[in-house]
């Protein structure tokens, strides 16, 4: 679990619950990485544990958490293997309405119940409505925590609806301790690379490490610094990133390739702005896309090193 940077949303948590009236609806809003899980769950266990009340070691009857489930049959003997598995890329509106029916019963251990969101940016169109409803009317001692990675996609009624609490980015010195203390095998050089990389993340230099980024987040900034005339790097490029990667890896070097581009737009000339504005935006579109179309993991590869190249082509000043 990885904690770092919570103190002041912990801090209003916990104004909350020692007030007169607890909100119902909550957004937890941050970067992919920044311990918006753990907080809901660890807060979740706070809110509704009771003096005198018994609580479980693990889960809990009265904390209902809704998020991606196995992607079919097969995934779902997987996970119960531990193996890896696919997800699905939405929680449905069926997952909705069987919290639903649960919150038509009283809490078992207690008087309140939690109701998590993860990610709260993967409900389907159908889903966020049904949840709207719940929000729009919730059952007494019923509480909302939506984990959102980007609170953009979800519903302005939604959004309305709920206390925001912010999880920002966490500095630099403290995912060098986090990574020294979880990955000790990982070295300076690829501390500071997926420290680069992750953008304040600490769940996403954790998974730099993992997914042994290193050798794409190189050749990325080779590409963007030297273009790539004949290919060869993006064929590299393709290499690096391997012949059948999962969603996970694709989605990582989408974040990688942003990672790159935000890191020049802080030392750049103004002449560069716009190529670098122009190739940040479609990597934008690309992450938006990526965590639901079904993309060749080639041509993904190719299209983000091509959009890099962008950055290294010289572009003429005009002439009056």
């Amino acid at each position: 679990m990885i904690l770092a940077g919570h103190d002041a949303a912990w801090g209003e948590w916990r104004a909350a619950m020692a007030g007169p009236r607890m909100h119902h609806g909550w957004i937890l809003s941050g970067r992919r990485g920044t311990g918006k899980a753990s907080f809901a769950l660890d807060a979740a266990r706070e809110l509704v544990s009771e003096a005198g009340v018994a609580q479980p070691p693990h889960d809990h009857p009265d904390i209902i958490v809704l998020q991606n489930l196995p992607a079919s049959a097969d995934d779902e003997k997987k996970r119960e293997a531990g193996k890896p598995y696919n997800l699905k890329r939405n929680i449905s509106v069926d997952q909705v309405r069987a919290m639903q029916r649960r919150l038509s019963t009283r809490p078992t251990l207690g008087s309140r119940r939690v109701i998590i969101v993860d990610p709260a940016d993967d409900l389907e169109k159908g889903a966020a409505n049904a949840l709207l409803k719940s929000l729009e009317e919730p059952p007494g001692g019923t509480f909302f925590l939506l984990i959102a990675h980007r609170i953009g996609r979800l519903l302005p009624t939604i959004r309305s609806r709920c206390r925001l609490l912010t999880f920002p980015p966490v500095g630099d010195e403290e995912m060098d301790n986090i990574l020294r203390k979880l990955e000790p095998q990982a070295d300076d050089a690829m501390r500071h690379a997926a420290i680069a990389a992750a953008g304040g993340s600490p769940g996403a230099a954790l998974e730099f490490v993992d997914l042994d980024l290193g050798k794409l987040h190189r050749l990325m900034i080779e590409i963007a610094e030297n273009g790539d005339p004949d290919f060869s790097r993006r064929g590299r490029l393709a290499e690096a990133m391997g012949a059948r990667p999962d969603r996970k890896r694709q989605l990582a070097a989408v974040e990688l390739a942003r990672a790159v581009v935000a890191a020049r737009m802080s030392r750049t000339d103004r002449q560069s702005i716009p190529a670098l504005t122009e190739t940040h935006a479609e990597l934008a579109r690309l992450a938006a896309q990526a965590p639901t179309y079904n993309f060749d993991a080639g041509l993904l590869v190719m299209e983000i090193g091509s959009l890099l190249t962008n950055l290294a082509i010289p572009r003429e000043t005009a002439h009056g």
